[in-house]
This record gives C-alpha cells, structure tokens and sequence, in this order.
C-alpha cells in the first residue's frame, strides 16, 4: 500500500486509524466519530471541546447553533468557515454532553497533535476551558491543573513551541456559552476583532520578511 501524500490523506490516515484501533467506552456509545474538517492547508486551526449531540449524528463538527455562530464570528473578520481547520479534543461525543474526563482526553488527544503536526498551523484558537488548558500545558493532560481559565486567559495571544511545532495560540470562549450566557456575545465580538487584528498584523509582517 502507498504511503498516503498530501496533508488531506495524511488526515484520512490518522482517521483510518482512530476507527480501527482507539479503545474508549464513548466510541462504543457514539453514532459517529466526529474527526474534523476544514483546509487542511489552513493556517488557523480551531480546537473545541467535543461533538454535541448534532456532531455525534453528522460526523461533523459545529454543524449546529454553536456553528453558524462561529461563522458569523469568522465572516466579521473577514474569514469563513473554509479558510480554517476545526477540531475538538473529543473525536467522540461524551452522554449529555458532559464534560470530558482527563482518561478521555489521554485516549484522544495524541490523534489531535498528530491533526496539529499534520497541518502546521501558524495559529491554534482554543475554544473554551479544555482545548486552551490543554494547548497552553504543551499537551499534557497533568499539566492541565496548572493552567487558569479561559475566563482568564481569553483574547491574548501566546507564543507557544511544543514538540518542535511552533505557533501562536488565541484563546476563546466556546460559541455556545455565548448561546447561554447571552452578555458573553460582546466579548467574543471584541475577542475575534483582536484575533482579526493579530491575523493581520503577522501577515503583513510575514510578507515584509518574505518580500
């Protein structure tokens, strides 16, 4: 068999492989595993938390409200949905959509850095508690405690180099405690205003640099 080429089979490898070989009790209750999508050429990669209950039914993930919130989030700096990478720590929705447990996220997470080496992002936003805590500990689940929120920690961008990748990390909030916290909306507005800026900034800068 061909080793596969291109970041896309590269990704369809990893996921091939989480299908045949993961053991978790939530990939037994799950409908679907929910992998990722997006470019995978994409600079920008968004990690969330883990697929909800329309996820676990699709396969993909933010196909629900949380979603088409990112997405008007996205299109107000000038991005879609289709100029980023999204992920989530879980490729497998936990029952009720509780949180994740530290022995799921050691089951999951080395898919996830195998996500993150395969497509070299420039930028990671974390999205919510779990993906922050779990990107700013260098990918350690135990590191995890050490870290504060993201009530703390949101809009303030991070250089960060784990395991010889190196890049910048934006932490969020989660679009759907916006959806259940309605005076959080203002602060991911003014958090992705911020984001759009850093975008901005380090890519003129990366174009002085390269011209």
């Amino acid at each position: 068999m061909d080793e596969p080429t291109g970041k896309q089979a590269r990704l369809d490898a990893i996921r091939e492989r989480i299908g045949r070989e993961m053991v978790c009790p939530l990939k037994d209750a799950a409908t679907h595993m929910v992998f990722g999508k997006g470019n995978p050429d994409a600079q920008i990669l968004f990690i969330g938390e883990a697929p909800g209950e329309q996820e676990d039914r699709t396969g993909v993930p933010f196909v629900g409200s949380a979603g088409r919130e990112l997405d008007k989030l996205l299109r107000a700096i000038g991005l879609t949905l289709d100029d980023v990478y999204i992920a989530n720590i879980l490729k497998y929705r936990p029952p009720g959509n509780r949180d994740p447990n530290e022995d799921e996220i050691r089951r999951h997470t080395p898919y996830l850095v195998e996500q993150i080496r395969v497509i070299a992002p420039r930028f990671i936003c974390t999205l919510g508690n779990f993906s922050t805590k779990f990107v700013l500990a260098g990918f350690d689940v135990d590191g995890m405690r050490k870290i504060p929120g993201v009530s703390v920690l949101h809009g303030a961008p991070r250089e960060k180099e784990v395991q010889g990748i190196a890049f910048t990390v934006f932490p969020l909030y989660h679009p759907a405690a916006m959806l259940y916290k309605p005076p959080l909306r203002a602060v991911l507005e003014e958090d992705f205003r911020k984001l759009g800026a850093l975008l901005s900034t380090q890519g003129a800068q990366r174009q002085m640099r390269l011209g």
